[in-house]
């Protein structure tokens, strides 16, 4: 192919936040709150699938299906992210989205261990594909200004559906409750297909993303996606966007595909610390947030005796810690730097973490002061883990953007995947179980975020406001701005 020299990023950074912007950031980051309600729900009926009048499972059952799904996720993202890259973003953000809705309704309909493990699983996999298309879709038309803020509240509105699960599942589960618990937990996951159907319409009307368009040899069709937007944005807006500088202008010989052997040339060979930059920050944050988030529920009934139904009331300050920190504290990712507040959040995270369960461990706590304390660590927490998304989704070249975030996403979750069921099998299902034990759980996790922390510091890119083909260029780039 001949060489392509497009405006299209430039045009794209340089646009106000619009109605547009909006529409986009709604309809696709459903993900995450349709990611967090399924854990959440997941999570709070853990208790209830134990009960023999429901599907009986044992503790070590329950940790087994938060590993099923994660492991579905690991799988989904692959796949998908493969596909992303060569079909684009918008085909499969609709297909995954279908397929999770499909999954997580008949999860439902469960009858046994086999049944629910297996529609866990495929689940897992439609949201996992989504975290890929998604991811790439945001950073390559958010401006870049905005793009730090904004794929953290994004990332973080995982905890709105963290927070909507835990009212949902107290008003189901609640002692004395007008619901039988078979049916109760059933109707908890069906919320989140509701909620998918209803942002489908929407979805459906976002454009593809013009810089795949542009790299992938559709650069009139690019255009003509940038230009709609420009259009939209003048005449909601009222506004009239500036010219862009032809010294802005991007040169590529467009492809169809990055070959595999280009990809891992690239990961490897060209930015190699970027590859262990990304593959700690994943790493470290999801074993820590699976281990302690899939199992707080066995915490809360193991070791303060709260009842399986009241768990939810406790679920709901943590969450809400959760959901505050990256909205808060997001804003300064794009103003004080990335390298600056990641590290910040992943060592400040990682030894309060340590303190908190070494009070756990000598018998300080009670169920209220332990979900304050991580209510406040997950604040800082949650920010540390919404900026691995962010870091992995921006410092790589459009061409394998999704394989990129496929590819570490996938391998936070393996290391996560093991997280719940050691955790699980650490508190056990002893009347009087030994707090010790799950104690030095907490101190690996700890140790994991301050190694994070530390990776940061020492390989961090300066990505704030600056464009995505400055930081990464396109591997078919001969010139860029």
């Amino acid at each position: 192919m001949s060489v392509v020299r497009s405006l299209v990023p430039a045009r794209m950074d340089r646009l106000p936040w619009s109605a547009f912007h909006t529409r986009m950031v709604i309809a696709l980051g459903i993900a995450w709150v349709l990611d967090g309600l399924e854990i959440t729900i997941a999570s709070n009926v853990g208790a209830f699938l134990q009960r023999p009048d429901t599907l009986g499972l044992s503790s070590a059952e329950v940790g087994l299906s938060a590993t099923v799904y994660l492991v579905g996720q690991v799988v989904g993202a692959l796949y998908f992210g493969w596909l992303s890259d060569r079909l684009g973003r918008r085909k499969l953000f609709i297909l995954t989205l279908a397929i999770y809705l499909l999954a997580s309704g008949l999860t439902a309909l469960s009858w046994d261990l086999r049944s629910f493990l297996v529609l866990r699983f495929v689940a897992g996999a439609g949201i996992g594909g989504e975290y890929a298309a998604v991811n790439s879709a945001i950073d390559e038309m958010i401006p870049a200004q905005y793009r730090g803020r904004v794929d953290l509240a994004v990332n973080g509105t995982y905890w709105f559906g963290a927070l909507l699960a835990t009212s949902v599942t107290f008003a189901l589960l609640h002692p004395g409750g007008p619901l039988e618990p078979d049916l109760a937990w059933r109707l908890g996951f069906v919320v989140g297909p509701v909620i998918g159907l209803l942002i489908w319409r929407l979805r459906r009307h976002l454009p593809e993303s013009p810089r795949w368009l542009m790299t992938h040899g559709r650069e009139q069709e690019a255009e003509r996606v940038v230009a709609g937007i420009e259009r939209e944005v003048e005449r909601k807006g009222r506004v009239s966007l500036p010219p862009v500088s032809d010294e802005q202008a991007i040169e590529v010989v467009p492809e169809r595909r990055a070959p595999m052997a280009q990809v891992a040339r690239t990961l490897f060979r060209t930015y190699p610390e970027r590859s262990v930059l990304s593959a700690s920050l994943m790493i470290c944050q999801s074993f820590l947030y699976n281990a302690i988030f899939f199992t707080y529920a066995l915490v809360l009934t193991h070791f303060y005796a709260v009842p399986a139904g009241e768990v939810p009331k406790y679920m709901f300050a943590f969450t809400v810690g959760n959901l505050l920190g990256p909205l808060i504290l997001g804003r300064l990712f794009d103003t004080v730097g990335r390298r600056q507040m990641i590290s910040g959040t992943y060592i400040t995270s990682g030894l309060l973490l340590a303190v908190t369960g070494w009070l756990f461990k000598e018998g300080a706590l009670t169920a209220t002061t332990q979900t304050v304390l991580w209510s406040v660590i997950f604040f800082i927490a949650s920010a540390a883990a919404s900026s691995a998304y962010l870091t992995v989704s921006e410092i790589f070249p459009i061409e394998m953007r999704a394989q990129a975030i496929s590819l570490f996403f996938a391998l936070g979750q393996v290391a996560g995947a093991f997280g719940p069921t050691v955790f699980a099998a650490l508190i056990g299902d002893q009347a009087h179980p030994d707090p010790t034990r799950l104690f030095y759980g907490y101190c690996f996790g700890a140790a994991m975020m301050v190694f994070a922390g530390v990776v940061e510091i020492l390989f961090g890119v300066k990505a704030e406001r600056a464009s995505l083909e400055s930081i990464a260029a396109p591997l078919t780039a001969v010139r860029r701005p």
